[in-house]
C-alpha cells in the first residue's frame, strides 16, 4: 500500500502540475471535469484523502510538488481533517561537529546547517542567540493547525481584525476583508505566500480563539525543547516572536513530518480562484520557485527587527538537512547564502 500510495502521489503531482491554473484543489479532487483537458481522474474517497494527509511514513515529496493533499471546496466535499504525525519525530540530540575545513562565510546574524537525521551540526553561527523570526513563525502556526485535526474544508471568512497586524505594523496583503475560502486554502496562503491575514485567521478560528492558539504554539515549543523560543501571535509581525537557529532546526525537522506542510510550503505558484476574482500567487522563496534544489519544506520571513530569514528542509546527496538563516541584510544576501550553503553541503560526504 505504501508503494502504491507513493506512485499515486507521483502520478498526481505530474498531472496536476501540467493542468493547474485557476482550478481549486477541491474542484480537482471532487469534480475532475473542472480541470483542463487531460486532468487525471481524481475521484477520491474521504479515506483516500485522509490517508494522504496522514503520510508521515513516506519520504518527503520533491521540491515543486503540487500534489493534492486535501479537499478545499464543494458543498458535497467529504469532511477532511489535517492529521498530525502519530509519533513525535525522533530527532537526535544536536551535536556540534561544524569544525570542517573550508566552511563558507554567511552574512546572516545566525545560521545553522544540521543533518536532519542524526542531529549533527554541520555549520553554525550564533545558533543559540534568541532573535526575532518574523514569518518563520508561520511554521509553528501550521504545526498547531495540523495538530488540532480541524476540518480543512470548513469555510473561513476573513475579518477586519485579521488585517490589524501587530504593534502598529501594516499587514499588507492581496486579500480583502470578506474574502471566503476554506481552511486548507487559508493555510496554503499562509505557508506559500506568507499572507499575514491568513495566519491571523487560522488563530482566530482555532478552538478557544487566538489566546488558545498562542498558548498551543508555546506549549508545542516547550514540548520540542525549543527553549529559546516564545510566541506572542501567529503571523510573525510582532518582533517579540523570537527563537534561535538551533530551535528552528528542531521546528523544521518536526514540520517536515507533516505532508500537508511540506507540500503547501513548497508549492511554487498557485492561482487562488475565490469565485469572484483570481489571485495569482508565487512562493516567497526564489529557490523554491526556480527549482534546481530538492527542497522539501520552506518558509521565509521579514520584518525590520528580524532582517531577511529563511528555514528550509532539503535533501542533498541523500542527506536530509535543515538550513536556517536569520538576520540577513537583504533578500539577495539571503538567497546567495542559502545557495552557497546548499552547494557546500552537496560537496560533503553523506556521513561525516
Amino acid at each position: 500500500m505504501k508503494n502504491s500510495k507513493k506512485s499515486l502521489i507521483h502520478v498526481l503531482s505530474m498531472s496536476i502540475l501540467l493542468s493547474l491554473s485557476s482550478t481549486s484543489f477541491a474542484e480537482l479532487v471532487n469534480n475532475p471535469s473542472s480541470g483542463s483537458t487531460g486532468t487525471a481522474n481524481l475521484n477520491w474517497s474521504s479515506a483516500d484523502v485522509s490517508q494522504l494527509l496522514n503520510d508521515e511514513d513516506d519520504e518527503p515529496t520533491i521540491q515543486g510538488s503540487t500534489s493534492v493533499t486535501t479537499t478545499l471546496r464543494g458543498s458535497n466535499a467529504p469532511k477532511v481533517i489535517a492529521s498530525a504525525p502519530k509519533l513525535a519525530p525522533k530527532l537526535a540530540p544536536i551535536r556540534d561537529t561544524s569544525g570542517y575545513n573550508a566552511q563558507p562565510s554567511v552574512s546572516a546574524r545566525a545560521a545553522l546547517v544540521m543533518d536532519a537525521q542524526t542531529g549533527e551540526v554541520l555549520f553554525s553561527k550564533n545558533t543559540n542567540a534568541s532573535v526575532p523570526i518574523a514569518s518563520i513563525t508561520k511554521l509553528m502556526t501550521a504545526v498547531v493547525t495540523a495538530d488540532a485535526r480541524l476540518n480543512m474544508s470548513e469555510e473561513i471568512m476573513l475579518e477586519q481584525i485579521d488585517f490589524a497586524g501587530a504593534n502598529g505594523k501594516n499587514s499588507s496583503s492581496t486579500l480583502r476583508v470578506g474574502d471566503k475560502m476554506n481552511r486548507a486554502e487559508v493555510l496554503l496562503f499562509a505557508l506559500m505566500k506568507s499572507e499575514n491575514p491568513a495566519a491571523a485567521a487560522l488563530a482566530r478560528t482555532y478552538p478557544g480563539g487566538r489566546p488558545a492558539f498562542v498558548a498551543a504554539m508555546n506549549a508545542k515549543a516547550r514540548a520540542l525543547g525549543m527553549n529559546a523560543t516564545h510566541y506572542y501571535e501567529s503571523t510573525g509581525l510582532d518582533p517579540r516572536n523570537v527563537s534561535s537557529a538551533r530551535d528552528l532546526g528542531i521546528l523544521a525537522s518536526t514540520a517536515s513530518q507533516y505532508g500537508l506542510i511540506r507540500q503547501f510550503s513548497t508549492t511554487p505558484t498557485y492561482d487562488f480562484n475565490l469565485g469572484y476574482r483570481v489571485l495569482k500567487s508565487n512562493n516567497t522563496n526564489a529557490l523554491v520557485r526556480n527549482g534546481g534544489w530538492n527542497i522539501n519544506l520552506s518558509k521565509t520571513g521579514y520584518i525590520n527587527e528580524a532582517g531577511r530569514c529563511v528555514v528550509m528542509h532539503t535533501t542533498v546527496n541523500s542527506r536530509p538537512a535543515v538550513i536556517v538563516l536569520l538576520g540577513e541584510p537583504s533578500t539577495q544576501a539571503r538567497n546567495n547564502d542559502a545557495t552557497n550553503l546548499l552547494g557546500w553541503l552537496s560537496n560533503l560526504p553523506k556521513r561525516i
